[in-house]
């Protein structure tokens, strides 16, 4: 029987000794029967030697059989111990006698986790009814979106869409993406460096001027960040936004077939509470998850928090691909995702124990709802329903999502949950912080 030797961690070796003999007699016995079909040039199938078939095969095979064999001795002890394993065991080869060849197994088991006390923690759920004045400042953000440009003959100013050309320099020399010809852009928009829009208000059609521009320390292109770049930019044109009118045509353009303005305000308004509905839902969710982080302490194993890290890797370099930007190796380690993958990790260990607990399971009637929410921020929601029920992989990533929402449920009753009155403006910061 293996001996076990552990550690205040959640690691723990076994120690396995494997009889030559057996190893011996196992792969004697595979190789016969290899031996019984094996094509081996100069030999008719199934008729070459016994010796012949040792060499050509022997080194896998009995790589083959060890591993079979450690595999049993280890399921068979943790087993006996009732450890809980996480993934596969790391077998390492120790001592080797005329008798026996010696392992360890070395692997992690999860850890026991205790749920902590809820009774005493405070989850503010954001409170608002929307006003009147709420659907005329989103109606004039919409105006903002379908405005038109006409040319003005007069200095920039902000809100102004400008048609520029500009060449930067660091120290002198050019850097990539540094220069354009007769680029767009509304002036204060933030499609650039604010420094850089900033300094071009107050410059009029025809004019040419330099300036310098410091780069952000976290500036996503290291190569740049902290930089101080001097700019040469001339204004091509300047046009300034004419917003249209609040009437029956603007109406049609925001999806009003008859051009009813009530109908219009009426589906403005609806808009703004779906969407104040959807993040008021994430700020009580994101409340209830930190309230379990913070309430269950347990050692998150090392296993599971490089795994989940290298997948928050792969999922970042993958990002950068479907942009086209450059991915740098060298700036990007799994250890710099190591804190989001803990707090992962650990809620779902902590999700898997609610779940043993309480039973929690996914609702049919809640899942269709999920996706037919989902669904209305397309152009053909009923394709998007098909779409997702089409195919039980997609219909996995949704059950999970109403599997999450039901135990949210279940910790919003043990908790104390205070209404908190906000108003438009502040709930939709909330998603900006």
């Amino acid at each position: 029987m293996p001996s076990n030797t552990e550690s205040p961690s959640l690691e723990h070796r076994f120690d396995f000794s494997i009889s030559k003999d057996e190893v011996q007699k196992v792969l004697d016995a595979r190789l016969k029967r290899i031996a019984k079909t094996a094509k081996v040039h100069g030999f008719r199938p199934g008729k070459a030697p016994l010796k012949v078939i040792a060499q050509k095969h022997g080194k896998d095979v009995r790589l083959e059989v060890i591993g079979e064999m450690l595999e049993k001795n280890f399921n068979t002890a943790s087993q006996d111990k009732h450890f809980d394993v996480i993934g596969q065991p790391r077998f390492e080869e120790q001592q080797e006698n005329d008798e026996t060849i010696g392992f360890s197994a070395v692997f992690e088991v999860y850890p026991e986790i205790i749920l902590g006390d809820l009774s005493q923690v405070n989850v503010e759920r954001p409170v608002i009814d929307v006003q009147d004045s709420d659907v005329d400042n989103t109606l004039q953000v919409l105006r903002k979106q379908h405005a038109r440009y006409e040319t003005v003959v007069r200095p920039v100013e902000l809100g102004d869409r400008v048609h520029v050309d500009y060449q930067g320099t660091i120290d002198s020399v050019k850097f990539e993406g540094g220069s354009a010809e007769n680029i767009a852009l509304i002036v204060g928009e933030g499609k650039l460096l604010k420094d850089f829009e900033e300094s071009i208000i107050g410059m009029s059609q025809g004019q040419n001027k330099t300036f310098e521009v410091t780069f952000p320390e976290n500036y996503h292109g290291k190569e740049l960040a902290g930089k101080l770049a001097v700019f040469e930019v001339e204004v091509n044109s300047v046009e300034m936004p004419v917003l249209p009118e609040i009437d029956a045509e603007f109406a049609k353009s925001l999806g009003v077939s008859d051009g009813d303005t009530e109908k219009m305000r009426l589906g403005v308004k609806q808009n703004i509470e779906w969407e104040l509905s959807k993040r008021i839902r994430d700020k009580v969710k994101n409340q209830v998850l930190q309230s379990l982080l913070d309430k269950t302490e347990f050692e998150v194993p090392k296993s599971l928090l490089n795994n989940e890290a290298e997948r928050l890797l792969e999922n970042t370099r993958q990002s950068f691909k479907d942009k086209g930007v450059e991915f740098d190796d060298e700036m990007y380690k799994p250890e710099l995702f190591h804190g989001k993958a803990e707090n992962r990790v650990r809620l779902g260990l902590i999700f898997e124990k609610l779940m043993k607990v309480h039973k929690f399971k996914s609702d049919p009637e809640q899942v269709l709802r999920i996706v037919k929410e989902m669904a209305q921020q397309y152009e053909n929601p009923d394709e998007v329903v098909k779409w997702h029920y089409d195919s039980p992989e997609r219909l996995k990533d949704i059950e999970a999502v109403s599997l999450e929402d039901n135990i949210v449920m279940w910790v919003l009753q043990q908790v104390n949950v205070v209404s908190k009155p906000m108003t438009f403006d502040e709930i939709m910061k909330m998603g900006l912080t």
